[in-house]
């Protein structure tokens, strides 16, 4: 499996994808946001795009669909329960769901809520594995919940689906935001020193050669995996006062997610 990830360069920071199967040169476009720069970038690697794959219904997602598909004829994928906030799907994913793309590449479809409701990720059958997050996981942080999401939504995910994937499961979000997140995550956790040398070593990244990180760094650098923390629950009374001294994850979870809102 081949993966490229494309920069936007736009301001919304997104990465746009391609998968490709090294035998065939068949490709898979995900959310390819900004069509020419996808599609020239499959013209450069000798590539076919057949597919295009939507992770959720936004327009920074699904706004290069239609050029892309009339270069190429490709079908269009996406959440079973998009249909109708998505034109022109072909195919409608569940959880389990597996996309093929040319001989070699196997990626599952998981059913993600809580940035939106109809929101997938796809985790790659390959070893290690690869999950491309979309605006569910972002390096160091977790998507919003602002335009047709839902915060408890978003926990459930982290905690029954993200947080019980391989170690060494690499990250590729929707976005490049690792910065930002990784000021908040330290803003919550000060004393997170690996947080803090990250920061010193991203902060001034080319995102057209990003960091890729994997759930195991994740689980040191994200404030949404960082439940249980004592620094977090600590600073998070400070904010909350009527948080109990040994608050749940979820609702550590929660509170994080709105101090983010505002932050």
């Amino acid at each position: 499996m081949i993966v490229e990830q494309i920069y936007t360069d736009n301001a919304y920071r997104n990465f746009n994808y391609l998968i490709a199967c090294p035998q065939t040169g068949e490709a898979l476009a995900i959310d390819p946001l900004e069509a020419e720069l996808c599609l020239n970038t499959a013209r450069d690697r000798g590539w076919e795009i057949t597919q295009v794959l939507n992770t959720h219904e936004h327009s920074d997602h699904i706004g290069g669909n239609e050029a892309v598909i009339k270069a190429t004829g490709a079908k269009l994928l996406a959440h079973v329960k998009a249909k109708d906030k998505i034109a022109n799907i072909d195919i409608g994913l569940s959880a389990g769901d597996v996309i093929k793309v040319g001989k070699t590449v196997e990626l599952e479809s998981l059913d993600t809520p809580g940035h939106t409701l109809s929101h997938i990720c796809l985790l790659s059958h390959t070893d290690p594995p690869v999950l491309f997050s979309g605006d569910t996981l972002f390096n160091a942080g977790a998507g919003n919940c602002h335009h047709g999401g839902h915060p408890s939504h978003l926990y459930e995910t982290f905690a029954t689906q993200l947080a019980k994937l391989p170690e060494e499961t690499r990250v590729y979000p929707g976005h490049d935001y690792i910065a930002n997140n990784l000021r908040f995550t330290l803003d919550r956790e000060p004393d997170n020193g690996k947080a803090g040398q990250l920061l010193d070593q991203v902060k001034a990244q080319d995102p057209h050669r990003a960091l890729v990180t994997t759930l195991g760094l994740e689980k040191e650098i994200n404030a949404f995996f960082r439940l249980h923390s004592p620094t977090v629950i600590a600073r998070l009374r400070e904010a909350f006062p009527d948080m109990s001294e040994k608050p749940e994850a979820r609702e550590v979870f929660l509170k994080l997610r709105e101090l983010r809102n505002k932050w």
